[in-house]
């Protein structure tokens, strides 16, 4: 579609999208997807059984914070060197990691420590990763709502089907298996971005120190009102609801109804953000920040399903209503982000808004465990709910969020 000077808009030719990059792209996240989609169930059954609900809680908060405090430099480099570089370093340094942790788990049970020392350095080969997922997409792809939606799809379907596949490789072989199928997805990953031809970093780049490049990028950030307001928001939603939210579910469902209930309870999730990628596809609202935050509201069955313990399917349905809202809303945000920033920032400001957002998941991640000992999981789940309510309410009465429009294509 094209915007013209009265409002209105024109269909055009959508642009090629399977193209050599973007093929090679898009199969580097589907393979490195699946990996990550396995690795919560594998870190909630196997690291769960082993240091309970603190351990998961501890494990994937370690993930978090070195994830936080490097990103913006992952972000630096990236635009110096280029995404693609960063991404195919990250996906080595994280072969590593995971084979450790595989052989470590065929030979016995791993001590907590080598646990949270691999998690810490696998969340900063991260952090040197994620910049590039975002910045990424308008160099492979000349329709990056229709690439996001695309991914988007992809990432459902490996929700779909990674926790099923972990939690049969658990039942059959355990937790090591797991983890050295996820090293193999890395692998993988770095490869397929490793044959990517039209990757080079932006040119005409002025010289530079890290330090300025930094403030650059924080300057380009802080000028966006929409950004910044969305990610302080976005803090309270990774402390309340994200955060919290794989440690409580698994052990409510798990001890409710088993742990093959958890994965089909993941597969459903998958399940929606498949329906939420499609429609978005097809879907292109003129203000879509406004758009993708009342599609938002559904997210709220997914804490709420859990803490109402209902049956199987009912749990399951709230998963797919959840991930269909949470798609939607990520394709309108990510699309937001990559057609409204400066190709010379994107990475930095990327990193920025990262970093703000999964800041308050590492707190969240950290406390569940001591505040689940004190309040019940269900009553914290109910908190989560009521926070995604307020989530979308706040996101919905900030002005330059709500009025946010798309960026116009030539």
């Amino acid at each position: 579609m094209t915007t013209i000077a009265d409002g209105t808009t024109t269909a055009t030719a959508p642009a090629a999208l399977w193209t050599w990059d973007f093929s090679l792209y898009f199969a580097a996240r589907v393979v490195s997807l699946l990996g990550d989609a396995m690795m919560p169930v594998a870190a909630a059954l196997a690291v769960g059984a082993l240091y309970g609900v603190s351990g998961v809680g501890y494990v994937l908060a370690v993930w978090t914070a070195p994830f936080v405090l490097f990103i913006v430099f992952g972000g630096v480099f990236s635009d110096r060197i280029g995404a693609r570089a960063m991404m195919v370093g990250a996906d080595a340094v994280r072969t590593v990691t995971q084979i450790v942790l595989a052989v470590a788990f065929f030979t016995g049970a791993p001590p907590l420590w080598l646990l949270l020392v691999a998690s810490a350095i696998s969340g900063a080969a991260a952090a040197m990763f994620q910049p590039g997922v975002n910045g990424m997409v308008p160099l492979v792809a000349k329709d990056p709502q229709r690439a996001n939606g695309t991914l988007k799809i992809a990432d459902a379907v490996t929700q779909l089907g990674g926790p099923v596949l972990a939690g049969l490789l658990m039942v059959a072989t355990g937790a090591g298996t797991v983890y050295a199928v996820d090293a193999a997805t890395f692998l993988l990953s770095g490869l397929c971005l490793a044959l990517i031809r039209h990757a080079a970093p932006f040119e005409g780049r002025q010289p530079s120190t890290v330090l300025r490049d930094l403030r650059r990028g924080w300057m380009e950030f802080r000028s966006r009102t929409w950004m910044w307001s969305v990610i302080l928001i976005w803090v309270c939603f990774g402390l309340f609801v994200f955060g919290p939210y794989i440690p409580l579910a698994s052990q409510v469902i798990g001890e409710r109804l088993g742990e093959a209930a958890y994965g089909w309870t993941m597969a459903g999730l998958g399940t929606g953000t498949v329906i939420g990628g499609l429609v978005a596809i097809q879907i292109r609202p003129s203000r879509p920040l406004a758009g993708g935050a009342v599609a938002l509201v559904g997210f709220a069955a997914i804490p709420l399903s859990v803490a109402l313990e209902p049956p199987l399917p009912v749990l399951i349905a709230g998963h797919i209503v959840g991930g269909s809202a949470w798609a939607f809303w990520s394709v309108m945000w990510s699309t937001s982000v990559q057609t409204l920033v400066p190709p010379a920032v994107l990475n930095r400001v990327t990193a920025y808004e990262v970093a703000g957002s999964v800041s308050g998941i590492a707190v969240g991640q950290a406390l569940v465990g001591p505040t689940s000992a004190i309040v019940a999981p269900r009553d914290l789940l109910l908190v989560s709910t009521v926070v995604t309510g307020a989530v979308v309410a706040a996101l919905l009465l900030i002005r330059p969020i709500r009025n946010l429009r798309r960026a116009t294509t030539p």
